[in-house]
């Protein structure tokens, strides 16, 4: 039928220009040779059913309505009917990825930054505040953030900074040295306790589901112009502290890439007489970490997390004049930074010819410290300055570890007991602060369960072996780190039904599907956790087995994997290699190529796998 032709030229013709169209949301990808990428399986189902409609319905008034009712076709097809057009889709695109080069991604670079932190609107809500609003504030441990000076983020330093920042050494690699940020930089410069009890915003539904109702939490959040409204009313008891942590969290402490504030934070607000005993440093410092990692990844556009204090972090510890005019350091330095100040130090950046040419000064600041601990008796803070309004602020805490029959306090900074305040309300008070010989010192892996306190020339030593440094959770969607314990019980609590468990020494039957490259394997006798990787080459598939540890532990695991067809049968017996996470790039020395004439008819991979504990690895 010659018009029905001329129907499908126009629709070819019209779906081109579509996919020129750069504002369209269903452009037609194409690569850069001009190959289109293939169909999926409703293309394949409406090419076919428009073609038959339009035969047998000659007097449809065109195209149009032919593929109004293939899409009413399509959904009332089971998946059972659909499946023939989703196996075809599928074959095209398995031979369009093993004909065409891997696409190399390109690098990600934003020079506009989007971020929902915003001490300028939180400056606005705080001048309003009246002095019983104010004292509730101080009760909770935030008397702090009264004293923000500063409205806006100088947004291209935080672009460079988050350049800068290694999310998972947790430091700023800038002017040459490495910063570790620790919560106790949290506290120097925000004014944030950090130590007690650790945040935790989850738990069951039902606990929350009053406060949830009370402020219209929906999906997306808790309105901020709803918790503005509640801040304008000036009470000052249980309602108000709820809404004005919240309010904090999200507008500038951790806020996350949506406008509204994350109803999780619910969970740690059910009882607020329990606020101020929370470590809200490593909170705000895990929460940073965390939106920056995401953010990188490109699971979100804007950038969540405390960006002030990255910014403020780096103010501080990065002088841009002689040391010898560095003013004397105010705790929290949060109060020490207002618009006057940062456009005073902007300039001076340009001037000096951008970011990162000035001298790292944060040992004489007391920051980026790590634990404190690593500091030598010649390394001190010579003044601290602190503003009378800050005075009931107990930054500076006595921490003894003891070690054999000695006490000492690590090189925690110490204040007396009785510091002299002044009479004028209006001026500030220095005291000298000493700091003890750093001795011996505890391992940085504390927060993960190892105990030791050893001499500080040989923790280098201790933590390259430590069995408590860290893993990550192999899932690409969970951002946990924990030790290898920590992670056991972590990954059976979370996520039990996204895993394989297995038994020692007894041989278990596994399928990899097309789109599987790895499988978590988790042990019944012990909960370690183990990968099935399988890579992909020329001829076929690597397969492989490693234990999810520090890469630094002794301990290895015998397996053995097996791949069967007919009368054939590969086989590999090896020793699992440790990796505190997911392997990613090359494989290991050791592993099975399976070839593609090996999987079954579905283009799945069946395989046969044992691992054998470390008390039989001699056996066979």
């Amino acid at each position: 039928m010659v018009w029905f032709q001329e129907d499908m030229m126009v629709v070819m013709r019209n779906e081109q220009d579509h996919s020129e169209s750069e504002g369209s949301r269903k452009k037609k990808k194409k690569k850069q040779d001009g190959t289109s990428r293939p169909a999926c399986s409703w293309v394949h189902f409406s090419r076919e059913f428009i073609k038959e409609y339009i035969a047998s319905h000659p007097e449809s008034s065109g195209l149009k309505v032919a593929t109004k009712a293939a899409s009413d076709a399509w959904k009332l097809m089971s998946p059972e009917e659909k499946s023939k057009y989703t196996n075809r889709a599928r074959e095209v695109w398995d031979k369009y990825l093993s004909t065409t080069p891997a696409r190399v991604p390109k690098p990600r670079r934003q020079t506009k930054l989007v971020t929902r932190c915003s001490p300028g609107r939180l400056l606005n809500v705080l001048q309003r505040l009246t002095p019983e609003q104010k004292s509730a504030v101080k009760s909770m441990g935030f008397g702090s953030i009264l004293n923000l000076r500063c409205r806006t983020l100088r947004r291209s330093l935080c672009l460079w900074l988050l350049e800068k920042f290694n999310t998972v050494r947790r430091s700023l690699e800038i002017c040459g040295e490495r910063i570790p940020l620790t919560p106790r930089d949290v506290e120097l410069v925000m004014g944030l306790a950090s130590s007690g009890k650790d945040v935790v915003n989850s738990g069951p539904d039902e606990l929350i589901a009053e406060l949830r109702k009370k402020y219209n939490a929906t999906n997306r959040g808790i309105s901020v112009r709803l918790l503005e409204e509640r801040l304008a009313v000036p009470e000052a008891g249980e309602d108000f502290k709820r809404s004005f942590l919240l309010y904090v969290l999200g507008t500038l402490l951790c806020p996350t890439a949506r406008l509204d504030v994350s109803p999780s934070f619910l969970h740690f607000l059910t009882n607020m007489d329990l606020v101020h005993q929370y470590n809200w440093g490593k909170f705000l410092l895990d929460r940073l970490v965390r939106e920056v990692a995401r953010y990188r990844q490109g699971k979100q556009r804007a950038v969540g997390g405390c960006l002030l204090f990255l910014q403020l972090f780096y103010y501080e510890s990065v002088a841009v004049g002689e040391p010898s005019e560095l003013s004397p350091a105010i705790f929290p330095c949060l109060a020490s930074w207002g618009e006057e100040e940062i456009s005073e130090r902007e300039k001076q950046e340009r001037e000096l010819g951008g970011y990162g040419s000035g001298e790292v000064v944060c040992k004489e600041r007391g920051l980026g410290m790590g634990m404190m601990g690593n500091r030598t008796q010649a390394d001190s803070i010579p003044m601290a300055v602190i503003p009378p309004e800050l005075e009931h602020y107990s930054l500076f805490e006595h921490i003894e570890y003891e070690a054999g029959e000695d006490h000492i306090n690590g090189g925690i900074i110490t204040a007396e007991d009785n510091m002299p305040m002044s009479g004028n309300e209006g001026n500030a008070v220095c005291v000298d602060i000493e700091i003890s010989d750093p001795i011996k010192a505890p391992c940085r892996n504390t927060q993960y369960g190892c105990s030791q306190i050893i001499d500080y020339n040989k923790r280098k030593e201790h933590e390259e072996v430590c069995i408590y440094t860290p893993c990550a959770c192999p899932l690409p969607k969970c951002h946990f780190i924990g030790s290898t314990t920590q992670l056991s019980e972590h990954f059976s609590t979370k996520h039990w039904d996204s895993g394989r468990r297995f038994q020692y020494n007894t041989p278990l039957p596994i399928t990899l599907n097309k789109n599987e490259a790895f499988l978590v394997l988790q042990a019944e006798k012990d909960g370690h956790l183990f990968l099935l990787n399988k890579g992909t080459e020329s001829i076929g598939h690597t397969v492989m087995i490693t234990c999810v540890s520090p890469s630094s532990s002794k301990e290895q695991y015998l397996y053995d994997i097996a791949s069967e067809r007919g009368n054939s049968c590969l086989r590999l017996k090896s020793y699992t290699n440790n990796y505190p996470g997911r392997v990613e790039g090359s494989p290991p020395v050791d592993f099975l190529l399976v070839p593609f004439g090996f999987l079954n008819p579905n283009g799945k991979m069946d395989l046969e796998m044992c691992i054998w504990n470390s008390t039989d690895i001699g056996a066979d």
